[in-house]
This record gives C-alpha cells, sequence and structure tokens, in this order.
C-alpha cells in the first residue's frame, strides 16, 4: 500500500518466513485431485504437482475475518482455483492463498533452464488491500533456512511491497527502474522482512491479469545483477493472492509452472 508503506518500517507487511515455516503444519486432503472446499486456517488439497493452501497465517492481526478456497479445475500442468474473503483491521498481511509446486524443487539455480508459467486471474473488485505474486524462496540447502524470498508480483491493489527506502510520502523506492523481463517493464524493490533479503518485481504499467512467461528470468537477473547466488536452492515456488484487508472473491481460470 502506497499510503501505508511508513508503516512497514515498524511492521513489515509480508513476513513471508513466518508462512513459509508453517507450511508443513497444513492438513492435507489426500485424493489426486480435491475439490474440498478448505475453510481452516493451514488446510490443503492437493491435485497432480500442485497444493492449494488456504493458509491465513497471520488472522491473529485482524480484527475479524473468513477465508474458504477450492480447486475448481486440474487438467494436464493446469490447475484453477477460487478464494473467497472478508478481512478487517490492522495494517500486516493475514493470508496468502496459494497453490504451490511440489516438483522440481530442491535443486540448485544453476541446474535449471527454465521455469514457465502461464496465470490468468480475476477477482470481483478492487476495493481491497491485496497483491497477486509468485513467491519464490531459496536457501544454502534443500528445504534449510530461508535466504532470499523473490516475489514476482502481477497486482498491486492498494498495497506495496517492502524495501529499506521510502520517500516522504511514504512510498517505497525501487533500486532498480524499468527492468524488461518477459514482454513487461518492471521495478525492483529491496527489503528485509526480519528475517531474510526480499526482492520484489513490480510491473510498471499496471495489474497483469493475464501472463505468459518463464519466470527464471526473473532469478537470472538477480544472480547476474544484484549477486544472488546460483549455488543457493530454490526451496519453494507458491504462486496466489496476499490480503490484507477487504472482501473479494480472487479466481485463477488457469495457472501452471514448471521447472526445467
Amino acid at each position: 500500500m502506497f499510503f501505508f508503506s511508513f508503516l512497514l518500517l515498524l511492521i513489515p507487511l509480508v513476513s513471508s518466513t513466518s508462512r513459509h515455516s508453517m507450511h508443513r503444519m497444513r492438513k492435507v486432503h489426500a485424493r489426486a485431485v480435491d475439490t474440498t472446499l478448505l475453510t481452516g486456517k493451514w488446510d490443503s488439497a492437493q491435485a497432480g504437482q500442485y497444493s492449494l493452501s488456504n493458509d491465513f497465517w497471520n488472522e491473529q492481526n485482524a480484527d475479524w475475518g473468513s477465508q474458504e478456497s477450492q480447486i475448481t479445475s486440474f487438467s494436464g500442468s493446469t490447475i484453477g482455483w477460487t478464494t473467497t474473503y472478508t478481512w478487517t483491521g490492522g495494517y500486516q498481511v493475514k493470508t496468502f492463498t496459494n497453490v504451490q509446486l511440489n516438483t522440481g524443487i530442491n535443486q540448485q539455480l544453476s541446474a535449471f533452464s527454465s521455469m514457465p508459467t502461464i496465470w490468468q486471474w480475476t477477482q470481483s473488485t478492487d476495493e481491497v488491500q491485496a497483491d497477486v505474486a509468485y513467491d519464490l524462496f531459496t536457501s544454502w540447502s534443500p528445504g534449510g533456512s530461508d535466504v532470499n524470498e523473490i516475489m514476482i508480483w502481477l497486482a498491486n491493489i492498494n498495497s506495496g511491497p517492502i524495501s529499506y527506502n521510502y520517500n516522504a510520502e511514504g512510498d517505497a523506492i525501487p533500486i532498480v527502474t524499468n527492468i524488461p523481463l518477459e514482454d513487461y517493464t518492471w521495478n525492483l524493490y529491496s527489503g528485509f522482512n526480519g528475517v531474510n533479503q526480499v526482492y520484489s518485481f513490480l510491473p510498471t504499467s499496471g495489474n497483469i491479469s493475464s501472463f505468459s512467461g518463464d519466470i527464471y528470468s526473473f532469478l537470472s537477473y538477480l544472480i547476474e545483477n544484484e549477486g544472488m547466488s546460483s549455488s543457493q536452492y530454490l526451496t519453494t515456488a507458491q504462486g496466489g493472492t496476499e490480503v490484507t484487508s477487504g472482501t473479494a472473491q480472487f479466481t485463477t481460470q488457469a495457472y501452471s509452472l514448471a521447472i526445467n
């Protein structure tokens, strides 16, 4: 959130390490394609190589809230899902409903050649404070402690990234502007969430509701330009929506992600 960003200096908007470290606590329904309506905090459902996690990891910082998620389609490597939520109160992210890729991870970045993806999504309203983003974590060992979080935002809905620096209006200041990647132009932000480094790529031309590309190009950019080591391991690869406040239905018509 651009107008709330000053508060992030004291309370990071995205405490993604917390939700990452708790993912093993989620309850998993283990059918091949599970269309169970997820209503619990850590509920998760499986579809092939993916798991959908309800994941309202920070609900304690809400005045009130509820959320439910469900897989709506799965064919080949493409999954669809919906999330309906209402959250009120506070300036922190409450939830990160996401689909996680469970194959191909825990390899060194140097072993990757590409990470092809598509993502087509809609949301019922923009009268919320939220984002839509890929969320990747790296470590020095397979399944190890997080070193870097890399977020690739497709939508900034009255929200904002973590940053080391903010302007007088409280807006995050990018460290690099107008980076051409995957047919779009991006600004790069750098910050710290209290535990690990966070890099956030945000599009310069508004929200992207239909994306197709290779997100390994973002990791390559950080390796070549920001000193991130290709010896690190990719431990988590997710895509979802973070919500701070508001009421909406988020729908993904088609999502796929692979590691080559």
